[in-house]
């Protein structure tokens, strides 16, 4: 059991874990307009020189694992969108499409389904900036669909242990097997996924109504016309901008191409277009399209294998940069141009948040509250697991998700085995259940989260600022329904 840390300790590692909340919620303060990155080193900083943390654990306390796999992760989905995958996609949630609505319930089911698979952080790192393309083309707020994005992802990582590192913790010190883990959470899953969707739709109702591509073109059209400016090239320009999968951009491009002032590739094929004169001579040989046609199949077909390992239970983090560096490989060329569209100030961000997390738990305090309310929240009774529930929401966005289950996974197990086998396996999957899901709460809640909101301010269209408030008002009554839906029915399938 945890005890409180010296008085002093524990004032100072509140004060340190104050500074970089207060940043990370409030990045341009008047006082202090250093933004989230450099507030989350602050933070780090004063967890150090105060000496709640040592140097030395502070550095140990980093999560490598996890910066890995988004820094991999990053290299990745660069090649994807070379590879256009996107275009795919976007046909996929754009076919049939009956509006801004339509469009994002089937960006919640994707982004839900796909976090099981290639974890949430991963579907936020490659799906942010795609998602605003989406609703810049149909003309609808960025908000709705960036925390469809964000609230889905955390959703459907709960439903496997390969879905979020918290998950994989718990897999492996409980030992249940995938498939135990999959279908003891999966009905809580889609019934989370399918509650959280509706109420992104009454919450922003309205706002989805939007105006279609097609609708937009006419209007300018018209426009033109009652201005008696327009011509047979004006119409067929505005008309083009319906027909590309980007709108208005790739127009732009197409006309560029066509001035011979573009370089005659689409703007995701550009990881893969280059001067080819320093390529390996097998590449000289190969007509252009036989070339694109390579590098696009084998970033399918890496990608499909980074999944399979995965699923095997391989180690996640090198299974993402081998896949990364086997791509970096196989392009045949220097790998700056790629390695420069890698987020590095979000890979600081988590370092310092690391850091500063890890002091915070030195306080003793997450370790306190738990001890304080652990003989309220036994998993035999709905007062208990009432109780449980709390904690686990309250200590996953105080001291982040992975420390709450490293600190209560066997203090929970423990309390369990007292009453049955099954009420072991269960507290086990309530614990990862009520921990992602209360990723969802705010902005710092979960990695997937700050993923999507650094992601969506860089973004280079439709950049949005998607601020601690605009989450917390749709973040909270979605985590307490959410996980309250979700709880009943942890555990309701066996295998």
């Amino acid at each position: 059991m945890s005890q409180l840390a010296p008085l002093s300790t524990v004032v100072l590692g509140s004060l340190s874990f104050g500074v970089f909340w207060l940043l990370a919620v409030f990045p341009s303060v008047p006082f202090l307009p250093i933004g989230r990155t450099a507030g989350a080193l602050l933070g780090a900083v004063l967890m150090i020189v105060f000496h709640v943390i040592t140097p030395d654990d502070a550095y140990a306390s980093i999560d490598l694992p996890i910066l890995g796999l988004l820094f991999a992760t990053m290299v990745v989905g660069g090649y994807l969108k070379g590879a256009g995958m996107f275009k795919h996609l976007g046909a996929l949630l754009a076919w049939r499409s009956q509006g801004g609505r339509d469009l994002l319930c089937r960006v919640c089911v994707v982004t839900a389904l796909a976090s099981a698979l290639f974890t949430n952080d991963t579907c936020c790192v490659v799906l942010t900036e795609f998602v605003l393309e989406l609703a810049a083309e149909r003309n609808l707020p960025a908000k709705p669909f960036l925390l469809a994005l964000a609230t889905s992802a955390n959703i459907g990582s709960s439903a496997t242990p390969i879905g979020n590192p918290q998950n994989l913790v718990i897999a492996f010190n409980s030992k249940i097997t995938f498939l135990q883990f999959f279908f003891g959470i999966l009905p809580a899953m889609l019934a989370g996924m399918g509650v959280n969707m509706v109420m992104l739709l009454c919450m922003y109702w309205k706002e989805l109504e939007g105006v279609s591509p097609d609708e937009v073109v006419a209007g300018k059209v018209m426009e033109a016309v009652e201005e008696g400016r327009s011509s047979p090239a004006s119409v067929l320009s505005l008309k083009m901008q319906v027909a590309s999968p980007v709108g208005a951009h790739g127009a732009n491009q197409l006309r560029q191409r066509q001035n011979g002032n573009g370089n005659g590739h689409d703007a995701e094929d550009s990881v893969m277009s280059e001067n080819i004169s320093t390529k390996h001579r097998w590449f000289m040989q190969c007509s252009e399209h036989r070339r694109k046609l390579f590098l696009k199949s084998f970033a399918y077909v890496v990608t499909v294998g980074m999944l399979v390992a995965y699923m095997l239970g391989l180690n996640m983090s090198w299974t993402a940069i081998t896949t990364a560096i086997a791509l970096v490989v196989v392009d045949f060329r220097d790998a700056e141009a790629c390695l420069d569209k890698v987020s590095y100030s979000l890979l600081v961000f988590f370092s310092g948040m690391f850091v500063t997390v890890s002091g915070f738990n030195k306080t003793g305090l997450p370790g306190a509250i738990w001890n304080f309310m652990a003989p309220y929240a036994k998993v035999n009774h709905v007062s208990g697991v009432t109780v449980l529930s709390l904690i686990i929401l309250l200590l996953s966005n105080l001291a982040s998700n992975v420390p709450t289950v490293l600190l209560m996974g066997d203090e929970v197990a423990a309390s369990a085995a007292t009453i049955s086998a099954s009420a072991v396996t269960r507290s086990w999957l309530l614990l990862a259940w009520v921990s992602t899901v209360a990723g969802n709460l705010s902005l710092l809640g979960s990695a997937a989260n700050l993923i999507v909101c650094e992601q969506a301010r860089r973004a280079t269209r439709n950049a949005h600022d998607l601020t601690f408030w605009s989450h917390v008002v749709f973040g909270v009554p979605s985590t307490l329904v959410v996980t309250a839906i979700g709880i009943p029915l942890i555990g309701k399938i066996t295998v």
